[in-house]
């Protein structure tokens, strides 16, 4: 198999050229600053809830391998170390990878990141597997959902998120987004959204079981919020 079938070379150098400023709370990733406290709070409610853990535990991953695709500079990889897993985060920009290790090297955390795409990871098999607003921009995605499928463990939990394809989700993330500047131009390809239902079939084809689905939503006076409303973005869980 080529290893980097599911990569999309474009989409690799566009958010390399972010990597300097990805951990800059008010630079091009600011949203995903302000989108990271909730996609933490639906992971550990979905750990807690299917792993039956002790919700006040503070690191209730210790003993779990986690996966982190699409890393970034390691946004959510250093909270997932924080709660006790054993990280592996992996991104197709090299200069991500580097951003992350130096800003992880400067945290105390021990996380192993990796320049490659879903398909380097051969045989390896991880308890939890998280994948962020990253398969709306890969080249393959039916290709890299079974990547994903290939290493979860036999017990593991896929969590995923990604913009809705709604008239909604085209407004406020390219129209409103991308031209207000509040996302770098050129993030987003709208035609590469995908509803819950496709998603969900994908990761069912491939094997899995489809637990929960929950909205993202932006409220003027909270940010962004969990909700039941899936029309801008959305969180999924799935396992075996």
């Amino acid at each position: 198999m080529d290893a980097t079938r599911t990569i999309d070379p474009g989409e690799a150098a566009h958010f390399g050229a972010l990597a300097a400023d990805w951990w800059d709370p008010k630079g091009s990733s600011a949203m995903l600053h302000r989108l990271n406290p909730v996609r933490l709070a639906y992971l550990r409610r979905q750990i807690d809830a299917i792993w039956g853990l002790d919700s006040t535990e503070r690191r209730p991953l210790l003993g779990k391998r986690a996966l982190d695709v699409g890393c970034g500079a390691g946004l959510l990889s250093e909270p997932l170390a924080r709660l006790g897993a054993s990280v592996t985060a992996i991104d197709a920009a090299p200069e991500n990878i580097a951003a992350a290790r130096a800003h992880a090297e400067g945290q105390g955390l021990a996380i192993d990141y990796r320049a490659c795409g879903i398909e380097d990871l051969g045989a390896e098999k991880f308890d939890l597997i998280v994948s962020m607003e990253v398969v709306e921009h890969v080249a393959d995605v039916a290709g890299f959902i079974a990547g994903l499928v290939g290493v979860l463990a036999d017990d593991g939990l896929l969590v995923l998120s990604t913009p809705n394809r709604t008239p909604l989700s085209k407004l406020a993330l390219i129209t409103i987004g991308e031209g207000c500047g509040m996302v770098p131009k050129g993030t987003h390809d709208w035609t590469k959204f995908l509803t819950p239902d496709e998603l969900s079939q994908l990761l069912v084809d491939a094997g899995l079981t489809v637990t929960d689905t929950m909205g993202l939503s932006f409220s003027p006076t909270r940010g962004f919020v969990l909700s039941s409303d899936l029309k801008l973005d959305y969180l999924l869980t799935a396992q075996r």
